[in-house]
């Protein structure tokens, strides 16, 4: 299995979590305070230089109102479309 971070299903993984956040009207420093982490935390995973592990992943999707379960439906849904 490839480890890249720059994988197709990594890349649109971080598509859809940025997009999540422009949907929520919130700038990455607004996002980062929910979270209690630095903007940087937020630039890093959504640039690819770092990976959220699943508890991560968790507190950005309830930060952002939406559960792990409806993020893993969406990544599905986008990566069948572009098989």
């Amino acid at each position: 299995m490839d480890k890249s971070l720059y994988r197709r299903d990594q890349t649109v993984l971080l598509s859809l979590l940025r997009q999540q956040r422009l949907a929520a009207g919130l700038k990455q420093a607004e996002l980062a305070k929910r979270l209690a982490e630095p903007q940087s935390f937020v630039s890093k995973y959504e640039s690819g230089e770092r990976r959220l592990d699943l508890l991560e992943l968790r507190q950005v999707c309830a930060a952002l109102w939406f559960s792990v379960s409806e993020l893993v439906q969406m990544l599905e849904e986008q990566l069948s479309a572009r098989d």
